[in-house]
């Protein structure tokens, strides 16, 4: 692991160099000014300025870059396309906001957006200004065009009565090197609100994400992307808030530093996947606040093929969550199982509540339909493909309590039970019931949990740990509730020092921990 630590280390100085070398090049765009004014555009609001936005992009880009500012006011556009050494600039008080009529969104090489590139370098938007998508209003557009029968959604989802097409993203990025974005805010998306797919060298630096407008609406997705830092953010988003994906085989997720953001989601607050059939390398997340999230706060996800090593998250706070930690290893798709390994975690403090946390949000997470207590936070691979060398910090969670066998019962004697789950999409709820409250890791090769504490509100019936088919366990300092036995239960767990589950306030090993009988 001291390796992997120097190798993230590296990989934050190598970052710092490129945003200023970004920086300096971006220093040299802004010589010259577009004001889109100049170029016909008005700010009323009401007024369709796609041409003349477009047009003081064109201009910048054929004279080798530049600024194209919007000036206080409301600019009313459809999809503009971002050229190579072009910046948008939004002066305090300067709102781009998207049309609600879905025919000014044509797809350009693919993608479908309000602000969008492809294959472009050195672009920028910054500013104190808004972008605002109405993506409500435009999703819901798109949704009335198709059962109207004027254009049929072939994808339509009829169970959660949503299109899956012609919504679009807010900011879309493909392909492109060298981006900054700083100090903009995003709001209402009908899509996801920014979304970077391979490309490399990206800056993303004090950017507000307020879009709870439509599902779907990811604070910030990182997809197939190489040399990102992600810094300063705020992001209250209506699914997940900073999301790394890998979509297609073959994209690489490398070098990421994400941190000192603030997070709220209808989902996931930092996650990895769901699409998962690339990398996801050398990742450092650290000081992230969370709060108000349906989800987990971070969650880790291969269940498509990916390769996950060298990640390391630290310094989480996390407060009404539904959930602290999942990593899973699964094979929803590919050709066989990717890895998850060289994964550290330290210095977490969450707080689960008993109910629902996004309760008086007006977008709020499908909630599962089963009866359940309250969930833990959970470490699962799968039968023959194990979960490697996981370390644990510094952790402390509070847990609700309240569980009831009225409500739910799944006794230690039938962990064999517990759901597999091979193919599921990946969630903390996706193995129904769980036997413990605090921590259930099961298929996992290399697992250190040291200085773990794990509160309880009110009793709980279950122990606080499950350990089953679990190869190199070392536990140290492990504190949880003094007034209770058999707290920490092993099934197929091997290591060669089983008593190093020792706990805090002098509670001796044999009187807190439990082993059931192998296969």
């Amino acid at each position: 692991m001291n390796n992997n630590k120097k190798i993230f280390k590296s990989c934050i100085v190598l970052l710092f160099l490129l945003q200023l070398s970004f920086n300096v090049e971006m220093y040299a765009v802004k010589k010259k000014e577009y004001r889109v004014t100049f170029y016909g555009a008005v700010a009323d609001g009401k007024t369709v300025n796609t041409k003349a936005i477009q047009k003081a992009i064109d201009a910048a880009n054929k004279n080798k870059g530049g600024r194209v500012v919007f000036s206080k006011g409301t600019f009313l556009s459809g999809s503009i396309v971002l050229k190579s050494g072009v910046e948008l600039f939004f002066e305090d008080g300067a709102v781009l906001l998207g049309s609600t009529d879905p025919n000014d969104y044509p797809k350009y090489e693919g993608i479908r957006a309000l602000v969008l590139a492809h294959a472009a370098k050195n672009i920028a938007i910054s500013g104190k200004g808004i972008i605002d998508g109405q993506g409500r209003e435009l999703a819901l557009a798109v949704d009335s065009l198709h059962h109207t029968g004027v254009k049929i959604d072939p994808n339509y989802n009829y169970r959660r009565l949503r299109p899956s097409d012609g919504r679009g993203k807010l900011v879309s990025f493909v392909k492109c090197d060298s981006i900054t974005m700083t100090h903009i805010t995003l709001k209402n998306s009908p899509g996801w609100v920014q979304c970077f797919e391979q490309s490399s060298n990206i800056v993303v630096d004090y950017v507000k994400v307020d879009s709870r407008a439509y599902w779907n609406n990811d604070g910030i997705d990182i997809d197939g992307c190489e040399n990102v830092r992600v810094t300063n953010c705020d992001v209250n988003s209506a699914d997940d808030g900073i999301c790394l994906k890998s979509d297609s085989p073959g994209l690489q997720n490398n070098n990421i530093y994400i941190a000192n953001c603030t997070i709220r989601s209808s989902a996931n607050a930092v996650k990895f996947g769901t699409g998962s059939y690339g990398s996801f390398k050398n990742v450092t997340i650290e000081n992230i606040q969370v709060f108000d999230t349906f989800r987990s706060a971070i969650a880790i996800e291969s269940v498509d093929g990916a390769e996950i090593e060298n990640i390391n998250v630290s310094n989480i706070t996390a407060v009404n969550t539904g959930n602290a930690i999942l990593i899973r290893l699964g094979h929803r798709n590919g050709g066989q199982p990717g890895y998850i390994k060289n994964v550290s975690i330290k210095n977490v403090k969450a707080q689960i509540p008993f109910g629902r946390p996004d309760i008086d949000y007006d977008l709020r997470g499908p909630e599962v339909d089963y009866f359940h207590n309250p969930f833990p936070s959970s470490i699962a691979g799968i039968p023959g493909h194990s979960i490697e060398n996981v370390t644990l910090e510094n952790i402390e969670i509070t847990y609700p309590g309240r569980a009831t066998k009225g409500m739910a019962y799944l006794p230690l004697t039938r962990l064999k039970d517990v759901l597999e789950n091979v193919k599921g999409y990946p969630e903390f709820t996706m193995f129904g019931e769980l036997p413990s409250w605090g921590f259930y890791v099961r298929h996992v090769n290399g697992i250190e949990m040291k200085n773990i504490k794990l509160i309880l509100e009110k009793e709980d019936f279950r122990p606080a740990f499950v350990f089953d088919d679990v190869n190199g366990l070392v536990m140290k300092d492990i504190n949880v509730p003094s007034d209770k036995t058999n707290q920490i239960v092993f099934k197929d767990v091997r290591s060669d020092n089983l008593d190093a589950a020792a706990v805090k306030r002098k509670i001796e090993p044999k009187q807190n921990t439990f082993v059931l009988p192998s296969k």
